[in-house]
């Protein structure tokens, strides 16, 4: 079956960096556009950012353009999101987003001090 695991989650200060995964299975991954999503404590869910199948096109919310960025690895069946200069504002629970569709279970991170 389709599935999307999110990891590298966690707590981080005020301008620190993570990296986060998604590992997918159960379709062609290399076939499929890739996002990450995040859902703020008492906000809507947002797109983060936006990979193509091929990862030669990129999107970004106004809010973390210039701070994070998406990659993906077709080989590994694997997306990323590289964040850097990490503000509290960006804690929340990311999501990684298949564009067949289909969702992961998300992966908490908390920026404070």
């Amino acid at each position: 079956q389709v599935q999307l695991v999110e990891s590298g989650g966690g707590l981080v200060e005020p301008g620190g960096s993570l990296r986060l995964s998604c590992a997918a299975s159960g379709f062609t991954f290399s076939s499929y556009a890739m996002r990450w999503y995040r859902r703020a404590p008492g906000k809507e869910r947002e797109m983060v950012a936006h990979i193509s199948s091929a990862g030669s096109r990129t999107e970004y919310a106004d809010s973390v353009k210039g701070r994070f960025s998406i990659s993906r690895d077709n080989a590994k069946n694997t997306v990323y999101l590289q964040m850097n200069s990490l503000k509290p504002e960006d804690t929340g629970v990311y999501y990684c987003y298949a564009t067949r569709p289909a969702w992961g279970q998300g992966t908490q991170v908390t920026v404070s001090s």
